[in-house]
């Protein structure tokens, strides 16, 4: 009798994703995504939430008034170097332990049983914060963006008013909450095209720029390299550091591919790596993209942050392009951007449903609901849109109130970042490295990431001018400050407080009776590859 045939590529998958829900069953959870996001999908959420141009474009106007060319090369330049300190262990942490939950997880996992619930509970809150005010700040850019691409059509005619740029982030934002909703295999396929766009789009601005900018816009080196313009009135030295928002928003919230990783195949590989790579092909590309624009922006640097189109590379472009070729090129910057909302959306609403399924937001029993049809977290998708929508609203206070969601997203994902690697290597615990592991290197690099995230969040808490008033000053520590506050009077509120209930990550699968029948599926996996060899072998 004929045995059917099973080739070897299925039957590998079929073993990774046993070991995949194997993994997932040790941490406390079952498994109630698809994996449907195979490793090169994982990098590509990772990647495209970057987003490099798109996302230079958008906090340009941070570099070039503290330290004008220099800070946009060499602010980069060190910026990376910081950031992959912290992507390195973050790495290990996501090879270890690949849950949506992630971060909170690990600070509870890696803490003492004295803090572990108090920490997780800081770090969950701070990582849903930033992830929200990522996805606000991402959009508010597409926003912009946008609004440029109208005043470049118009002659410069047209200039957006603040209630417009309202209208346009609340429709990219509803927007995205219906392409999150789809299924999961729609949202894992989307990440391919997103890295092909982004890639391409780097390429194309990196070799046609320079070729194509007038002489009278073109700088010798000296310039590029060296010029220093400080217009904001802090010192140069704390300047340049003000500087550094650029390359760190930029090369921020790779925590998305933890956020995915119950989604992924091969997680505890797939995860780590897409971290890795992520950091370090937008650090070069990034660096690239820079050099060309430092090379390619002129000398009037004022009028680049005043230019009339209201986004300084749009005007770059502009003097480099003319006038239909800048918004050829400005509607893929759009294009790149939006995709960039839609990956920050999806991992943001996976890091709502993990920490909803551990009961600590309110509402935890309507966010943490399985949308039947599309096996995707609906609730969560439109909670998170909502949260976005009101963070939008500041625009009304002023720019500098919208713009501090920039830094306010990368002071809460640096909590939040900061407090499980620190909880590895400051608590006696029983930490098991993955498949990911830098060995020795581990604890230096760790102690580096742990310093630079904590002297950058007292840095992001500053305004960016020393003269400030009510329009002018941070916001992002107001509103920041005032969520993790009130996060921690809930945990800490008579008989209703999460101290009296919260135990950190509650497990929903019964451990005991997984291992039971791991046995049986790991034999069960063998056979099949037994018979699969010995069909093939015929």
């Amino acid at each position: 009798m004929n045995q059917p045939r099973i080739s070897p590529t299925s039957l590998s998958k079929e073993v990774i994703a046993k070991k995949d829900e194997a993994l997932l069953a040790e941490l406390g959870y079952k498994q109630e995504f698809k994996r449907a996001f195979t490793p090169l999908e994982v990098f590509g959420v990772s990647f495209s939430i970057i987003g490099l141009l798109p996302s230079i474009a958008s906090v340009l106007f941070y570099a070039l008034p503290n330290g004008g060319t220099s800070s946009m090369v060499w602010g980069w330049a060190v910026g990376s170097l910081f950031i992959l300190t912290v992507g390195l262990s973050m790495a290990e942490l996501g090879s270890a332990a690949p849950t949506s939950g992630g971060l909170y997880y690990w600070a509870h996992s890696l803490s003492s049983p004295r803090w572990r619930n108090l920490l997780s509970w800081i770090v969950g809150y701070a990582n849903t914060v930033g992830s929200i005010a990522s996805l606000a700040s991402i959009d508010w850019g597409c926003a912009v963006q946008v609004a440029a691409a109208a005043t470049i059509g118009s002659g410069q005619t047209f200039v957006a008013t603040n209630a417009q740029l309202v209208g346009i982030y609340m429709a990219i934002l509803l927007s995205h909450a219906i392409v999150c909703c789809l299924g999961t295999a729609v949202l894992a396929r989307l990440q391919s095209v997103y890295v092909v766009i982004n890639i391409l789009l780097c390429i194309v601005v990196i070799i046609v720029l320079p070729a194509a900018t007038p002489k009278e816009y073109t700088n010798d080196a000296s310039y590029a390299l060296g010029n220093f313009t400080n217009l904001n009135g802090w010192p140069d030295g704390y300047a340049f550091i003000l500087s550094l928002v650029a390359p760190l928003w930029t090369i921020c919230s790779f925590d998305s591919a933890v956020h995915i990783s119950e989604e992924a195949s091969n997680a505890a590989t797939a995860v780590p790596w897409a971290i890795v790579n992520s950091i370090t092909i937008s650090s070069i590309l990034g660096m690239a993209i820079n050099i060309a624009l430092a090379f390619c922006m002129g000398t009037d640097i004022e009028y680049l942050i005043d230019s009339p189109i209201g986004q300084p590379m749009a005007q770059v472009f502009f003097d480099s392009f003319g006038e239909k070729a800048t918004l050829a090129l400005w509607s893929f910057v759009v294009i790149a951007q939006y995709m960039m909302g839609s990956s920050m959306l999806l991992a943001a609403s996976r890091q709502t449903f993990a920490f909803a399924r551990d009961g600590a937001l309110p509402l935890s029993n309507i966010l943490y609901r399985m949308n039947s049809f599309t096996g995707t977290p609906v609730n969560t998708v439109w909670f998170v849109v909502l949260m976005a929508a009101l963070l939008g609203l500041l625009a009304f206070a002023g720019p500098a109130a919208i713009n501090a969601i920039f830094t306010m997203s990368i002071t809460a994902l640096y909590v939040a970042y900061t407090i499980p690697i620190f909880a590895r290597f400051a608590f006696d615990n029983d930490f098991k490295p993955g498949p990911f592991n830098l060995g020795f290197f581990s604890l230096p690099i760790g102690i580096t990431a742990i310093a630079v995230m904590s002297f950058m969040i007292i840095v992001f808490s500053f305004p960016t001018t020393p003269t400030t008033d009510a329009a002018n000053m941070n916001y992002s520590v107001v509103v920041l400050g005032g969520v993790l506050l009130l996060s921690l009077a809930w945990y800490y509120f008579p008989v209703y407080g999460g101290v009296h209930w919260f135990t950190g990550p509650v497990p929903n699968i019964d451990v005991d009776r997984v291992d039971e029948t791991r046995h049986e599926d790991s034999t069960c996996v063998e056979k099949k590859a037994e018979g699969a060899v010995s069909v093939v072998r015929v």
